[in-house]
């Protein structure tokens, strides 16, 4: 009689428990809950006169029949709840599967978002090359033209210092782009792998780096930027 009571209540939608939901298709309908068995109190014990046995014998009888129906109430409500308790496995394994799909989704968001974050640390170096490389030739073409002028005599130093700045910012640079190659690499072979075991779809671009194009054509400027500072050769003019 008390199993009906043990049983909590179940939330329609179960956004409510904290988990997203795939809004693409329908989620599963909850099962209805049985309604709970009235509590009916067992048939008395009979008294009977011990001298009468067959009345005894009757009485009896009519008592096992009512613990029987009594019976028979309580396992027919224990049937409509293990259905019903099925009924809920059912429900929770279609819940499993919109879960799992909302799963797959977030870890193809997730490489995509680390593409996005090595891009940027790409880009990090990119702008720290740059500012070595661009401030280095302008020394060397700054103290070139007082040179010329001749407001100064020497301009063997600051041409020194610009070059190095000019290769320091390249090292730097054909570091980034060797790191970033290889966790690309690393990155897309994890994604293809997730793909095959179908644990992503898969369905989004995975283009190449323009940040990667940018740093590779950077690092040809700064090649040529070296180059003509070591021979004073005019190939920005």
């Amino acid at each position: 009689m008390a199993t009906g009571a043990c049983l909590p209540d179940i939330p329609s939608d179960p956004a409510q428990d904290g988990q997203p939901m795939d809004r693409s298709e329908p989620s599963p309908a909850l099962p209805p809950r049985p309604d709970r068995l009235p509590a009916s109190p067992l048939p008395p014990i009979p008294h009977v006169d011990p001298s009468d046995a067959e009345g005894a014998s009757t009485e009896y009888s009519h008592y096992r029949t009512q613990l029987s129906r009594h019976r028979t109430g309580l396992s027919e409500h224990r049937t409509d709840l293990s259905e019903f308790r099925t009924d809920l496995s059912s429900h929770r394994t279609g819940l499993s599967e919109h879960r799992t799909e909302m799963s797959m989704r977030r870890t193809g968001m997730s490489i995509q978002r680390t593409r996005l974050s090595a891009d940027r640390t790409l880009m990090s170096v990119a702008r720290t090359s740059l500012s070595l490389i661009g401030f280095g030739f302008t020394l060397y073409q700054v103290f070139g033209k007082l040179r010329d002028a001749s407001v100064i005599h020497n301009a063997a130093e600051p041409r020194n210092f610009g070059l190095s700045l000019i290769l320091l910012g390249s090292l730097l640079l054909v570091g980034g782009i060797v790191g970033h190659v290889r966790f690309a690499l690393g990155l897309r072979h994890l994604r293809r792998t997730l793909m095959d075991e179908q644990l992503i779809h898969g369905e989004s671009d995975y283009p190449v780096s323009i940040i990667l194009i940018t740093a590779i054509l950077l690092l040809g400027i700064g090649v040529l930027a070296a180059v003509s500072i070591l021979f004073d050769l005019s190939l920005f003019g």
